[in-house]
């Protein structure tokens, strides 16, 4: 039975870091959404998600399919739940259809809010991503589920002696490098994936995860329930963060409640708040309501979408919001919500180049030998351009 993942609503109100991907490809923990999914069940996920990301994330439908709901974070009771389903039923939380069973011929035409025969309520309360704060809200929670299922049955590779390993929940795999560091898992587990490298004079607390080709350098000070993805580097000090991959904060300066999507670079010492002077419950600008939303948070610090680059000394106040290929520069705090495909910052904003944002990302990924910036790349941030348009009228 294939794994087919769909973006219900979730998929608008998670913007702008799902802009350039399906919601099940969000990373919250150490993999993604639908790896975790394809570990419980163990199949072959594709996406069921809007028409101009689908040539990037394709669906491929089989003779039985078992739709899940991308915003839906897997654990055993959701994943026993699931399984005794049968044909044609519907598992439901709260009004939200979380799966649905369907052979090929009923598959063709799923839509996530039609009626389905039989409709059976889950009971317990599962992890799912509505929001783009819900991502380091439930980075603790999921790390350690993340943990337990990539460990288990396992044994860690050693790492130098120079270390200093606090408690037993530390994992490094095969190829992972780490000299004169301090990890201590007293409060969360520790995994390093193939291939990273953590310098001399790091100081970790979990819960923590480096993904493969990752590195953290010389004197860091990370703090828990932070993921850093594959193909990264950091710097500085990181507090509940989760950085999705091929992205770089290699420098000092703050990191704290935030998320920072994929293809992001961040200036030395750039810095973010977490907190309001006034403690104040912190407000995120909405894309669903155009409007900003109160977020239920007094710590809350930087959303930031995919290919979004920020210049040395870079300021942002609590609760801001980077849109996708934003490049932000100056003195000052810029607002806090800098619209997708602009340049600037405090002094005033305009609008970004496509052609000058594709030759940047060309550049970029050719850094990289085992990605390229296709055509597939260009026309998808094509329809994010167009599609953002409406957000930069309000702005500029």
């Amino acid at each position: 039975m294939a794994i087919i993942l769909f973006d219900d609503n979730t998929h608008q109100t998670l913007r702008p870091l799902t802009f350039t991907r399906p919601v099940a490809d969000l990373r919250v923990g150490i993999i993604t959404i639908a790896q975790k999914w394809a570990k419980y069940l163990k199949a072959s996920y594709s996406f069921k998600t809007q028409d101009y990301l689908q040539a990037k994330f394709p669906l491929e439908i089989s003779k039985n399919n078992i739709f899940i709901n991308g915003s839906f974070c897997p654990d055993d009771n959701l994943v026993e739940a699931i399984d005794k389903l049968s044909q044609g039923e519907a598992l439901t939380y709260k009004d939200r259809l979380v799966a649905v069973k369907f052979p090929q011929v009923d598959a063709e035409n799923f839509a996530f809010d039609a009626q389905f025969d039989k409709t059976i309520s889950y009971e317990r309360v599962p992890v799912y991503i509505k929001y783009p704060e819900d991502i380091f809200r439930n980075n603790d929670i999921e790390l350690r589920k993340d943990f337990r299922l990539l460990t288990k049955g396992r044994t860690s590779a050693t790492v130098g002696s120079t270390n200093v390993i606090i408690g037993n929940d530390f994992f490094a795999e095969e190829g992972a490098i780490a000299d004169c560091a301090t990890f201590n898992t007293r409060n969360g587990p520790i995994y390093l994936s193939n291939d990273t490298e953590v310098w001399e004079g790091v100081h970790i607390r979990g819960s923590f995860a480096l993904c493969n080709h990752s590195q953290v350098k010389m004197g860091a000070k990370i703090y828990g329930a932070t993921t850093i993805g594959p193909y990264s580097r950091v710097g500085g000090e990181l507090n509940n963060a989760v950085i999705w991959g091929y992205s770089a904060k290699g420098h000092e300066g703050y990191l704290g409640n935030s998320v920072v999507g994929e293809w992001c670079n961040m200036g030395a010492d750039t810095n973010n708040s977490n907190l309001k002077n006034n403690y104040a419950e912190v407000k995120l600008w909405d894309y669903a309501t155009e409007h900003y939303r109160k977020t239920g948070l007094q710590f809350c610090g930087l959303i930031m979408a995919d290919h979004a680059k920020c210049a040395i000394n870079t300021m942002f106040n609590t609760g801001t919001v980077v849109g996708v290929s934003a490049n932000v520069f100056g003195a000052g705090f810029p607002n806090n919500f800098v619209p997708d495909f602009t340049w600037g910052g405090a002094q005033g904003l305009e609008e970004y180049s496509i052609n000058k944002m594709f030759e940047t990302a060309a550049l970029v990924y050719s850094r990289r030998e085992n990605r390229d910036f296709d055509q597939i790349e260009r026309d998808l941030l094509q329809n994010v351009f167009d599609i953002t348009k409406t957000y930069r009228d309000i702005l500029l």
